[in-house]
């Protein structure tokens, strides 16, 4: 998986969820100076349907990628816009109490990380059935998601590892559609 490129409101620390925000001219001078490994040529492409993911995939392949839906980032409901410090700021021990609860953290009318994931669990059994490697390019929210379901990890605390923005994660689907993290944080500046 490689998370898109940056946009305006990531430059701002602004929280864009399902908001269609596309990448900024800096987001699309960044990608371009990204380096694909070579193997990941073979492998599908598929993107999630918001601009920012789909204009990562076509600047980094050269061509449109396959759109797939459950890829879309994460629902922030009414947060999208918003600049998480700030909410934190605001919300106090409310903000806190709801970034404990890891998986099942819910923004106001959005979506909690495990609801994410039960959104993405039947697209990865697909793409094991198929058998094809394939190259996913979505989002933060979606990556920590994967993260989640290839570790154990909880997101009721810190991640086991810190995943770096311009890098390609690998991970390993079993027959089941089951994931482990098989290597995180392949960079993809050039040297």
């Amino acid at each position: 998986m490689i998370r898109h490129g940056p946009t305006a409101w990531t430059e701002e620390n602004r929280i864009q969820g399902h908001s269609d925000i596309p990448l900024s001219a800096a987001g699309r001078d960044m990608v371009c100076g990204w380096r694909v490994p070579p193997d990941l040529a073979a492998y599908d492409w598929v993107s999630s349907p918001l601009s920012r993911a789909r204009e990562t995939a076509v600047l980094l392949s050269g061509r449109e990628p396959a759109i797939e839906p459950r890829l879309k980032e994460m629902s922030y409901g009414e947060w999208e816009g918003l600049r998480l410090p700030d909410l934190r700021a605001e919300l106090g021990d409310e903000m806190v109490e709801n970034e404990a609860r890891g998986l099942d953290f819910r923004p106001p009318g959005g979506e909690s990380p495990g609801e994410l994931q039960d959104r993405l669990r039947p697209w990865l059994a697909e793409v094991a059935a198929r058998g094809r490697p394939t190259l996913a390019v979505a989002h933060h929210g979606v990556l920590r998601a994967l993260f989640s379901l290839a570790t154990g990890w909880t997101m009721a605390d810190r991640p086991p590892e810190k995943l770096q923005w311009s890098a390609v994660h690998y991970f390993k689907l079993d027959d089941n559609g089951e994931l482990s993290a098989e290597r995180l944080n392949v960079s993809l500046e050039k040297p």
